[in-house]
């Protein structure tokens, strides 16, 4: 993760354009190998206990490599032992970009040092977001002040999770705008209990019928019953585990059934309310999230406002 995320503040800040930054992220498919890969190669696993290990995956906020222990599959020192390979890929970035002459590794390490500065990150949270850490990466980026900036936190790195484990491995997260926002398609999914949730996906009919395809492992060519349901419960499904999450911690939760909208306009007060934009291989679309879900407002989107 930490390749595309540190990869579009390259292009952000104008040291990479969009095509030498999809070359650089190209080049590294070829040296990425999944965790289970890794351990079958190496004869730690078989391709049934991988299989098995991913279902778990679809029930509990779990490495691969913890569930691996649990079932007794490998060792914690099996584990670090690859888990000390994959640590180093946060090189693979620098090493394409020089290897393309794009920037020299001079300047790609001074970029770095650049972004830790803006950020404040501190050495130990900075080695974090290197290797790829999920939670200090969302951290970075929430710039909250409200008591709930701690449980969004926790949803977002869970979610940008789920989409490796279930969707796509190539991620980027970025804070937006939360206030107005229109959508070709909404599925949205309240959390309700002590501490209540609105969460929804806001996807064009592309990236919604992209998401839709993966997660029901079949091409789906219109957004019909299927692809609406599709989406749903990969919503559904991440809610359950943080759901799961959250009683481990003291606090249930139960959730409503989702709704799907078709050219919506939602409206949300932005303290209460935040928004990512989720970029990956297959388009962008937004996760937004309100803790008052009687605030949150979605109506027909302006006809002015939609494509003829």
């Amino acid at each position: 993760m930490f390749s595309q995320y540190f990869g579009h503040y390259l292009l952000n800040n104008g040291l990479l354009t969009a095509d030498q930054l999809k070359t650089a992220l190209d080049l590294q498919k070829t040296t990425h190998v999944k965790f289970g890969v890794i351990a079958v190669d190496e004869g730690l696993l078989t391709f049934k206990q991988v299989e098995e290990i991913h279902e778990k995956q679809k029930q509990q906020d779990k490495r691969f490599g913890e569930i691996a222990v649990d079932l007794g599959f490998l060792s914690n020192e099996q584990v670090e032992h690859m888990l000390s390979s994959q640590k180093k890929n946060h090189l693979l970035l620098a090493q394409a970009v020089v290897d393309q002459n794009y920037l020299s590794i001079e300047e790609f390490t001074n970029a770095l040092n650049e972004y830790k500065r803006i950020h404040s990150l501190s050495d130990e949270k900075f080695e974090a977001i290197k290797t790829g850490d999920v939670d200090a990466i969302v951290d970075s980026f929430i710039h909250m002040n409200h008591l709930e900036k701690e449980r969004f936190a926790e949803y977002i790195s869970l979610f940008v999770k789920n989409i490796v484990r279930f969707i796509d491995d190539e991620v980027f997260v970025e804070a937006s705008e939360a206030n107005h926002i229109e959508a070709k398609w909404l599925v949205s999914q309240e959390i309700t209990g002590k501490k209540p949730l609105w969460s929804a996906i806001a996807a064009e009919e592309k990236v919604f019928l992209e998401i839709a395809s993966v997660f029901a492992e079949e091409e789906l060519t219109e957004a019909d019953d299927l692809a609406q349901a599709s989406v749903s419960e990969f919503l559904n499904l991440h809610n359950g585990i943080f759901l799961v999450n959250m009683s481990n911690k003291g606090t249930e939760l139960q959730m409503k059934p989702q709704k799907v909208n078709h050219d919506s306009a939602i409206s949300v007060l932005k303290e209460n309310s935040i928004c990512v934009t989720i970029h990956t291989s297959k388009g962008k679309f937004q996760l937004i999230l309100s803790h008052l879900p009687e605030k949150v407002v979605i109506s027909e989107k302006s006809i002015e406002n939609q494509t003829v």
